[in-house]
């Protein structure tokens, strides 16, 4: 980049790892981006090299040369995925505060769900987990009740609809079968808002518990509920494999 030259500021905000573009606009909307003391407004442009940036009161530091972080974090039923709540909600910011840099979610949990999360500060990282393109399947432990038919089982493998479109086929094992409940393996390659409780929902079953325990190749483990953790390099390398398989596999199928 020259060093004349000006970036809009939800871009710089995002390329630092602070938080995705679009929440970069809602921060700015929100008059929580000053660029050299003035708060600026959606669509204002400035120099990462130059200027001063601040989001939400802390020094954006935009330096390419910046650490990049890759953490798994548990995240225990009762949080909200995001960084801050103006409804004063338990947020996953507050189990992470003792990190040495800010982190930002990579996807989402519901408030109810509970599980593995990543949150990094590398802003293309994140787009290529979470982009529908990529299809890194997740994997969850859901609990639904009653117990499940065969004729359940076979809708919710084949697809639903899920806000009016078909939901994709889904692997689903049967973990564990009582007489009003069951306990599933569900593993998703799309990720729309709450789908598995819609899909479950569609086919007249309720879900009592939901964790998501692996996205692709990393697993959940015995990490505790709160707790948190850097990927590994292994990790980080099984990851990177698991795109370019599932890259692939588009490149095939078109």
């Amino acid at each position: 980049m020259a060093s004349n030259e000006l970036i809009r500021i939800q871009k710089i905000i995002a390329d630092a790892g602070i938080a995705s573009r679009r929440k970069a606009e809602e921060l700015i909307q929100k008059g929580l981006v000053k660029v050299n003391g003035k708060t600026v407004t959606l669509g204002d442009k400035a120099n990462p090299k130059k200027d001063e940036i601040i989001v939400q009161g802390r020094k954006l530091n935009s330096s390419a040369k910046s650490k990049k972080y890759y953490v798994m974090l548990h995240k225990p039923r009762g949080y909200i995925t995001t960084m801050s709540d103006e409804r004063d909600r338990k947020c996953v910011a507050e189990l992470i505060k003792d990190f040495p840099t800010r982190l930002y979610p990579v996807g989402r949990l519901d408030r109810e769900s509970e599980g593995l999360l990543l949150m990094t500060n590398d802003g293309a990282f994140a787009n290529e987990i979470i982009h529908p393109s990529h299809h890194i399947a997740k994997t969850y432990r859901v609990t639904v009740h009653p117990r499940i038919s065969e004729e359940q089982l076979t809708a919710l493998t084949k697809g639903v609809l899920v806000d009016g479109r078909l939901s994709s086929p889904a692997g689903i094992k049967v973990l564990a079968q009582e007489k009003e409940r069951t306990v599933l393996e569900i593993i998703l390659e799309e990720g729309r808002n709450r789908q598995i409780r819609k899909m479950c929902e569609a086919v007249g079953l309720e879900v009592a518990r939901l964790k998501r325990t692996a996205i692709g190749p990393i697993k959940l483990g015995m990490l505790q509920p709160g707790k948190y953790r850097e990927l590994t390099p292994q990790e980080m390398k099984a990851l990177a494999n698991a795109r370019k398989k599932a890259e692939s596999r588009k490149e095939e199928t078109r």
